[in-house]
């Protein structure tokens, strides 16, 4: 059983899909934690143009794809199994075949419960880390399928792919929802205004803008100046250094919420 090193520390989590989890990791641990998830993550609307999409996989039209997140290739899966399970068979054998880009570890977790493999993994797990490993391969008249992080357009990527001659196709498996009421986001942000929570620890990038967007920018600022900031990873920490705000807690390599727990537990600790 761990120690109970933050005892006496409140930590807010604004995860959703794994929050228990996250949660649970630092009770153990003894702290207390706020609960206030910001952001789900919801099936896209209309399951055809990801049907379509995976008909055109199976059928060889692509060369590459390239995930950007594990809970990506989680809702293709999804899709499949619920509204065309006879594509299933077919979509694995075709993601054996194409060349894998991944941004990060959790593409790679999901690809190797597949027994599969990434077959270019960016060093730094951000666009411009996909684009930088990619800077010397040959890309003319490949066609890149790009799986997309809710439904906003990767423009960087795309941009950098057509000008080395790609053929460019998106997919967009899942849509971003607000979780929290504006309410229950505004008292949070008071709470830490108040100096009433240690840290907040934040999971993903849309948990930052989520809080820009319910409430006014000088209350967020104040909030989080008032509260130790700690993010999962360095995508999450630019979102939060394009808003003027420090990161103090972050895993040095490795990013998911077990290290960040640990990251808290080792940052917290310090201060006594």
């Amino acid at each position: 059983m761990p120690d109970l090193t933050l005892t006496g520390r409140t930590v807010a989590i604004p995860e959703s899909r794994e929050l228990d989890v996250f949660a649970s990791m630092l009770e153990r641990r003894g702290a207390s934690v706020v609960r206030c998830p910001l952001v789900t993550i919801l099936d896209a609307p209309d399951p055809e143009p990801i049907l379509s999409w995976v008909r055109r996989f199976n059928a060889n039209e692509f060369d590459d794809l390239i995930l950007f997140t594990g809970e990506g290739l989680r809702r293709l899966l999804s899709c499949i199994e619920k509204h065309e399970p006879a594509l299933r068979e077919g979509f694995i054998a075709s993601l054996a075949r194409v060349r894998k880009i991944t941004r990060g570890p959790k593409p790679a977790k999901v690809l190797r419960e597949l027994s599969l493999k990434p077959d270019i993994a960016a060093e730094r797990p951000t666009t411009d880390g996909i684009i930088e490993i990619l800077s010397d391969q040959p890309l003319r008249g490949r066609r890149v399928a790009v799986q997309l992080y809710g439904i906003e357009p990767n423009v960087a990527l795309e941009s950098f792919l057509r000008s080395a001659g790609a053929q460019v196709t998106t997919v967009a498996p899942y849509v971003y929802a607000g979780a929290a009421e504006d309410d229950a986001v505004l008292e949070l942000l008071n709470k830490m205004a108040a100096g009433v929570i240690d840290v907040i620890a934040f999971t993903s990038s849309l948990q930052v803008e989520r809080l820009f967007a319910v409430a006014d920018a000088a209350l967020v600022n104040a909030a989080l100046t008032k509260t130790e900031v700690a993010a999962v990873g360095p995508v999450v920490a630019a979102t939060l250094a394009k808003h003027d705000i420090a990161v103090k807690l972050m895993p040095e390599d490795s990013y998911f919420m077990k290290p960040l727990t640990s990251a808290i537990e080792q940052g917290l600790g310090e201060k006594g």
